[in-house]
């Protein structure tokens, strides 16, 4: 049986020492234990490591090559060891997670960009997806977390408040709403209102058009051709108004602006990961509900 590493250590001490009264003090322990624990050592080895008497002590051949060996074997145990805690504490391997596009512009990126910077020894991709797409990929393994905008319904998952971002309406810069701090949701829809198809995101689509319900005259709902269309040639035209969270402040395109509308309840954001959870899940939870807490998205 290999000798236990607490005697190995010890054991280098003494053979930098030479010197059983010095070697002991250095570690802490009293002589009578430190040179049991070398007797026990090279009883363990089967050969003698030092050479004692009165005055002095000397290394013997088998005990110079333990010195001199020794250290990298430690320092390759050590390494193993923090390996094994890193891994226990989900700082390390590999991160799939998929998010929604309308994550895709602040939130998405805050948290991949901190699970980076925080474990050197965690690799994170992500990559956008469907909405609908998310948590059934979460659910069976396809990706380990995702993030999505609105409680998407799923089985074998959990979901976690992430962040709570306030409605508003995305419009053109010259549009005459432009010109007031908030908008009032009446106001809004006398315009024609753009929504994304109702598949891309049928939560966050109903949550939206739901606004509108007690209007009246009905406003009039324009859904783009292609989902996410990146011309929005009509918002810019002034033509339509766009029901947006207030990210969308922060990634304007040219002759786009954002305005908050009076009274609406917030959007939502989740981070989707699965019900049966490893160390890196708890991890990715760990991370995100404090990044949560520093960037204010929800309400303390």
């Amino acid at each position: 049986m290999a000798p236990d590493t607490v005697s190995l250590r010890y054991f280098l001490v003494l053979a930098q020492e030479l010197n059983f009264t010095r070697a002991a003090a250095r570690i802490g322990i009293a002589q009578p234990a430190l040179s049991a624990r070398m007797r026990r050592l090279e009883a363990e080895l089967g050969t003698a490591l030092l050479v004692r008497d009165t005055r002095s002590v000397v290394l013997t051949t088998a005990g110079a090559a333990l010195a001199e060996s020794a250290p990298p074997a430690l320092a390759a145990l050590d390494r193993a060891w923090d390996t094994a805690r890193s891994a226990a504490a989900g700082e390390l391997g590999t991160l799939r997670i998929g998010y929604s596009l309308s994550a895709g512009a602040e939130t998405a990126p805050a948290l991949v960009d901190r699970l980076n910077r925080g474990n050197s020894g965690l690799e994170v991709g992500a990559v956008p997806m469907a909405t609908p797409e998310i948590s059934p990929a979460v659910a069976d393994g396809r990706i380990d977390a995702g993030i999505t905008r609105g409680e998407q319904p799923g089985r074998g998952v959990r979901r976690f408040l992430l962040r709570r971002a306030r409605v508003g309406v995305q419009l053109a810069q010259h549009h005459p709403l432009a010109e007031r701090p908030e908008i009032e949701i009446a106001d809004a829809a006398a315009y024609p209102l753009r929504l994304p198809d109702r598949a891309a995101n049928p939560v966050i689509h109903d949550q939206l058009s739901a606004l509108f319900r007690d209007i009246r005259p009905h406003p009039r709902f324009h859904t783009p051709a292609v989902s996410f269309d990146m011309s929005q040639r009509d918002l810019r035209d002034g033509v339509t108004l766009a029901p947006a969270g207030e990210a969308a402040a922060t990634a304007q395109p040219a002759g786009l602006t954002w305005r908050p509308l009076r009274g609406a309840p917030s959007l939502t954001f989740h981070l989707v990961l699965p019900r049966e959870q490893s160390p890196l899940h708890r991890r990715v939870r760990a991370v995100a509900k404090t990044l949560a807490h520093e960037l204010h998205w929800l309400p303390d």
